[in-house]
């Protein structure tokens, strides 16, 4: 089975979310709508601003959990080298 890693945010360079997904566009639907209660919803996540998918969801854990521990800049920089305008990618699902 596939799995994505992705970053939502709040607004540009604003708070930061990481997580991993076996179904990107339900995912990040559920970010949007605040389906589901705790960090995304809480500090207002919706922004899908950047996203790697991987051939396997053990692959995208690991790149996951490797993210989670990076300084704040290089995960910036990781977004801004994928979409600089911090472009809601969610929009090219539509």
């Amino acid at each position: 089975m596939s799995g994505f890693v992705y970053i939502v945010a709040s607004q540009p360079r604003g708070t930061l979310y990481i997580g991993v997904t076996s179904d990107l566009e339900r995912r990040i639907y559920e970010h949007r709508e605040g389906l589901v209660p705790g960090f995304t919803s809480r500090y207002g996540c919706t922004k899908l601003v950047w996203y790697e998918e991987h051939d396997r969801i053990g692959s995208a854990i690991t790149r996951e959990k490797s993210i989670k521990r990076w300084y704040r800049q290089w995960k910036i920089a990781l977004i801004e080298g994928f979409n600089p305008d911090w472009r809601d990618l969610y929009e090219d699902f539509s």
